[in-house]
């Protein structure tokens, strides 16, 4: 049992990981401080893929939280 919640929570580290490399900064760095523009693509398709990518990281980091009490617990 304790093999299975392991993996698994493994997997949803990698998941986790792979999802907030993915994720824009939202920093705008120090172009912002000297009034640099900054060209901005479509946002509506932008936006969506954001949103999917931030829900990804909270089910995730919630799975992976609940995993490793489980772990912790059984073990």
């Amino acid at each position: 049992m304790t093999i299975v919640l392991s993996i698994l929570v493994i997997l949803a580290a990698l998941f986790m990981i792979v999802t907030v490399l993915l994720q824009s900064s939202k920093s705008a760095g120090l172009g912002s401080i000297a009034g640099q523009v900054t060209a901005n693509m479509s946002k509506t398709k932008a936006a969506t893929v954001e949103n999917k990518l931030q829900w990804g990281t909270k089910i995730s980091a919630i799975v992976f939280v609940v995993l490793s009490l489980l772990l912790w617990i059984l073990g």
